[in-house]
């Protein structure tokens, strides 16, 4: 048997960033929580390492996946690339998806364990892979999770291939699937080809706090899938929390995760003791991330100073949780105009970033529905967003839907003629957000 050399854990430092004085009758506290965890084995550790992860690839097998004949070849030889990334040690399956989820590698309901044995035979169950059939994505879920549970794994993840609209299920059987398998992996979801649907590839990833994407032309398929599992094994802390503890008459507004992209976590709170609340961040390798928190108050009279909350990045364990860092969100009331109308460049920033993913959503939608003056104003203010807090990226994919007369403005004319893969990129990404200039 194998001497798995245990791996070394990343250290979590948590930073604050506010303007923490309010004028007199203000009651609102923002503040960005900006989490970054360094110092782990990350990438560059040797194989021999105790075997601690969990993969589930599930690919979509339904007809549609055989027109063109390129996304199936396409899907099999990306799987495949993903498995030559697994490390050693790192228990993983393979599903095909169709209106039904059948575990095809290594099949019986249970995970393999990878080497060079494993590797060679989960190919081979590749290649034997066909088109045929429906798509009723929740049931590939709800397999991946029984799978799941049979492991000991502390870093359980998913990866979702799909080519088409889920037809062959309702969107509450979706939905239902979804919160079931919450909090037992978090799956990056993504779209071959443009005949599936944006909301639902990326409600997946958002749902299971993973990242969703497009891949247009099956061609980019194995290079993304390597990306993706090379990412997957850099992930040494699993199931982490985002702890907010308030005082006594404080209401959390909204916990919102704004870098690397925008993910509402509000609605995801449960309860951590009295005046405390877990918001799920999922696994954590060396990386940075950054937290819109708002929280309200009390009113406090002028010159006074209140803890309006604390931030702890905790692992919740039976009986307990283990605090990884902490950093506090604090309340000062002044009458200095100066200090407390100064607004934080963090918080100003993402506020702005958070604006263009819905103007950027609100526009797309307008123009599907024929509101070519909404969408000419949306996307616009889209524009003129991206220009100001320098998101190129997202620039360039709105250059791709409208012409750019004056981005300081938000000028722009919608164009004539804007491709499938173009307007689903554009929507797909529309979340992912750039960090701030510090």
């Amino acid at each position: 048997m194998a001497n798995f050399a245990k791996p070394r854990a990343p250290r979590f430092a948590v930073d604050v960033y506010q303007n923490e004085y309010l004028p007199e009758g203000a009651r609102e506290v923002s503040a960005i929580v900006t989490v970054t965890a360094t110092g782990g084995a990350g990438l560059t550790r040797a194989t021999a390492v105790a075997p601690d992860s969990a993969v589930v690839i599930m690919v979509d097998c339904s007809g549609s996946m055989d027109h063109p004949p390129t996304k199936m070849r396409g899907a099999r030889d990306a799987t495949a690339a993903a498995i030559d990334t697994l490390r050693d040690g790192t228990q993983f399956a393979v599903i095909a998806g169709t209106h039904e989820a059948k575990d095809v590698y290594p099949g019986g309901g249970r995970l393999a364990v990878a080497d060079a044995a494993t590797r060679a035979q989960a190919k081979d169950a590749l290649r034997r892979l066909g088109a045929g059939g429906g798509t009723a994505i929740g049931s590939w879920l709800r397999l991946a999770r029984h799978l799941f549970a049979g492991s000991t794994a502390a870093i359980r993840h998913g990866v979702l291939l799909t080519d088409g609209r889920n037809e062959h299920e309702t969107p509450e059987d979706l939905a239902a699937a979804l919160a079931a398998c919450a909090g037992s992996f978090t799956c990056d979801a993504r779209g071959v080809g443009t005949d599936w649907e944006v909301k639902e590839v990326t409600g997946i990833a958002e749902g299971l706090l993973g990242h969703a994407d497009i891949v247009a032309d099956p061609a980019g398929l194995a290079a993304d899938f390597t990306g993706m599992m090379e990412r997957a094994m850099g992930k040494e802390v699993a199931d982490v929390a985002l702890r907010l503890w308030t005082p006594a008459g404080a209401e959390v507004l909204y916990v919102k995760q704004v870098a690397p992209a925008v993910v509402d976590l509000t609605d995801r709170r449960t309860e951590a003791g009295p005046r405390a609340g877990d918001y799920p961040t999922g696994s954590w390798g060396d990386e940075s991330r950054d937290y819109h928190v708002c929280v309200r108050v009390q009113e406090a009279g002028l010159g006074q100073e209140m803890l309006a909350a604390r931030a702890s990045l905790v692992v919740p364990e039976a009986g307990g949780a283990t605090v990884l860092s902490q950093g506090l969100v604090r309340a000062v009331w002044t009458d200095d105009l100066a200090a407390s109308t100064s607004i934080n460049p963090q918080v100003a920033h993402y506020t702005g970033q958070a604006e263009l993913a819905v103007v950027i959503q609100q526009g797309l939608e307008a123009r599907k529905s024929g509101d070519f003056d909404g969408a000419t104003a949306k996307l616009g203010r889209a524009v003129q967003l991206a220009s100001a807090s320098g998101n190129e990226d997202t620039a360039k994919l709105l250059a791709k839907v409208v012409d750019v007369v004056d981005a300081a403005s938000g000028t722009v004319r919608l164009k004539a003629k804007v491709t499938d893969a173009d307007e689903m990129t554009l929507e797909t990404r529309s979340t992912q957000t750039v960090r701030v200039k510090k």
